[in-house]
């Protein structure tokens, strides 16, 4: 019998991967998105028209449906969540939804983070946010048994996207011979995934009884510290040696208020995750794509993307006014 599959959603960097992945395996995969895709949908992928948000509007496109799976890829604030206990607790055998592991406390207790680690983010919304989303479905489950599976993604890219937030232009000025800053002193601990890695790790537990009422981390457990992270896009670009700055993130706040929030949050905490879990639920998964091919994809895509290679005037005057300071 095929599985089928209903996204929420899904038309985004590691959506559009997974229902790739997904129909690949043989799922039948159905998407709801409000607008238009702006990344291409893999064939044989059934497209409906829709406010995943708007309970009634959703009701009326599949409440008629049964599911092996509904993963809510677009669920941000508790209120994005109204409705779908009532929707979907009998019309399938499992809800996902995607959070992410920003939703554990900074810094973490205790090293390695587990899928049981404690979750605390008092201040950067984003996470704060996911965080209530969890617990509001956590208690569907435990008061309505309402078959959730929270899945939670860290830090993904794919040829699209430079996982560093100074983008296209910290690879222009690398290529000038001109200095980036890099957070802190550029050895904390952090973990990239490719999308498509995500993608052979995710679609796996869709239908898994076992994750049901489980959470789990999708995380590849390849080790990078920031230093390394920028030097694998160096060496992509054709830069041997690139001249990387070191400043404090309550400094680069100070010049760059708009990545003071993610610094100071997220970003300067090192992250390493055990993915005994995952290992369980999805035996023999590995990550196939290094940070080394994935930059090169990365440079290949941009070069030949001009419209993706303009860089920002205003960060790159911020930089040079740290790289100043004494």
């Amino acid at each position: 019998m095929t599985t089928r599959i209903l996204f929420l959603g899904g038309a985004g960097m590691i959506g559009s991967a997974a229902a790739r992945e997904a129909v690949a395996q043989g799922a039948e995969v159905t998407i709801v998105t409000r607008t238009e895709p702006r990344r291409p949908v893999a064939d044989g992928v059934r497209q409906l028209r829709g406010d995943v948000r708007d309970r009634e509007q959703l009701a009326a496109l599949v409440g008629g449906e049964n599911w092996d799976s509904v993963v809510n890829w677009v669920g941000f604030t508790p209120g994005d969540l109204d409705g779908h206990v009532e929707l979907f607790r009998d019309t399938t055998s499992q809800y996902v939804f995607i959070s992410t592991c920003s939703v554990f406390a900074r810094p973490v207790p205790t090293l390695p983070i587990t899928e049981s680690s404690p979750r605390r983010q008092p201040v950067f919304g984003y996470a704060r946010d996911k965080v209530e989303c969890e617990l509001t479905l956590e208690d569907a489950y435990r008061s309505h048994d309402f078959p959730l599976t929270i899945v939670r993604p860290f830090h993904t890219y794919d040829r699209t996207t430079l996982p560093i937030l100074s983008g296209w232009t910290a690879i222009e000025r690398m290529r000038a011979g001109e200095g980036v800053v890099v957070h802190g002193d550029g050895t904390s601990l952090w973990t990239l995934m490719h999308s498509t890695d995500f993608a052979r790790a995710f679609v796996p537990l869709l239908g898994n009884q076992h994750a049901v009422g489980e959470s789990v981390n999708v995380v590849s457990g390849d080790i990078l510290t920031w230093d390394q992270i920028h030097l694998t896009l160096a060496a992509a670009a054709g830069v041997r040696s690139p001249r990387l700055v070191h400043r404090s993130s309550e400094s680069i706040a100070t010049e760059i208020p708009g990545w003071g929030e993610v610094l100071e949050h997220d970003f300067r905490h090192t992250m390493l995750f055990d993915t005994t879990k995952l290992q369980r639920l999805v035996p023999g998964f590995a990550p196939r794509v290094s940070l080394s091919q994935g930059a090169r994809e990365i440079i290949e895509h941009y070069e030949a993307t001009p419209a993706a290679r303009e860089p920002d005037a205003e960060l790159s005057a911020a930089f040079d006014r740290l790289i100043a300071r004494p």
